[in-house]
């Protein structure tokens, strides 16, 4: 009921109006079972305006953060990531990513529409940076389609270390299912998962335009804090 009040009456209507949105592709999107949506990451508002253009309901695993920031933005997160039904998850230890891998795909075998973002975290410049391989693993442990995902527009309104959202126009588009059947059986299998995290990170460069950069966003996010 939260989650359609949320998409429906509350915040819905206030992103339609603020973010105008728009979205092509919707087709590719199964009217049922499990699928993977894999998409770019370039600010918080990705996990707000791609719930709203999708009918399904969307399940994002999302980080234990987004639920414990403090002040007014904080609790709106944690009201709106509760009301939708995002998964928290610690992504501070390896035994945690197996926690969260493994909630992943027990949702993906109940039939979830699972959101994740393979570059793990934001991208720190706009441009699109290396797939972690977590989502071949999960879309070969629960046998279903990868469907690419580009956000365009949304680092305009929700800029990196900006406290307040501004209006622009955001797009989506949607690609074909990635259909990674051929390789059944081969979860944990590095060079597999490898194949096809880069085919994945193919398919959402030519979706969003971005540049690609064959390093990890959070590799880049540590040195340039650390200089």
């Amino acid at each position: 009921m939260l989650y359609w009040c949320l998409k429906y009456v509350l915040l819905g209507p206030l992103l339609r109006l603020f973010c105008r949105p728009s979205v092509e592709g919707l087709e590719h999107i199964p009217q049922r079972g499990g699928a993977i949506l894999a998409s770019n990451h370039l600010a918080v508002v990705d996990s707000f305006v791609l719930p709203l253009m999708v009918p399904r309901r969307i399940t994002f695993l999302a980080k234990r953060e987004y639920f414990t920031q403090p002040g007014l933005v904080g609790k709106a997160k944690k009201i709106f990531f509760t009301g939708v039904g995002q998964v928290p998850i610690d992504r501070s230890s390896g035994s945690a990513a197996q926690a969260a891998l493994d909630t992943a795909v027990r949702l993906l075998r109940e039939d979830k529409l699972l959101g994740i973002y393979p570059e793990g975290t934001r991208s720190p410049d706009g441009r699109l940076y290396k797939g972690k391989t977590g989502v071949a693993r999960m879309a070969l442990e629960a046998g279903v389609p990868v469907i690419p995902v580009a956000m365009i527009g949304t680092d305009r309104v929700n800029p990196i270390g900006s406290r307040m959202w501004r209006p622009r126009k955001v797009h989506i588009r949607i690609g074909e299912p990635l259909d990674f059947s051929r390789y059944a059986g081969l979860a944990g299998d590095r060079f597999t998962e490898r194949s096809m995290t880069d085919e994945i990170m193919y398919a959402l460069m030519e979706l969003s335009g971005q540049t690609y950069v064959d390093q990890y966003a959070a590799s880049v996010k540590e040195r340039a804090a650390a200089a």
